[in-house]
């Protein structure tokens, strides 16, 4: 299986079994994250900062998992994009 079909198939079926809607949860998370650094962040803030912190891990070394997530959290952007999450 290639890498966004991969990424696909975890945000549609184990992630969202374990985290709940993507928008609800990105929401959340800003809320907190804004809480703790005193700058008003988004959901899609969240998505960014994540992308990230995947692409610092991916420069140490290329494990396969951190393109995957990376892929993920665009597959969340578009979905929340789209309004359907």
């Amino acid at each position: 299986m290639n890498i966004t079909q991969e990424a696909i198939n975890l945000v549609d079926g184990e992630r969202k079994k374990d985290y709940g809607n993507i928008s609800e949860s990105f929401t959340r998370i800003a809320g907190l994250w804004s809480s703790y650094l005193d700058v008003p962040l988004d959901k899609f803030d969240v998505a960014k900062m994540m992308m990230l912190l995947k692409i610092s891990r991916a420069r140490h070394n290329n494990h396969r998992d951190s393109y995957v997530d990376i892929v993920g959290y665009v597959e969340c952007v578009d979905k929340m994009v789209a309004g359907g999450e």
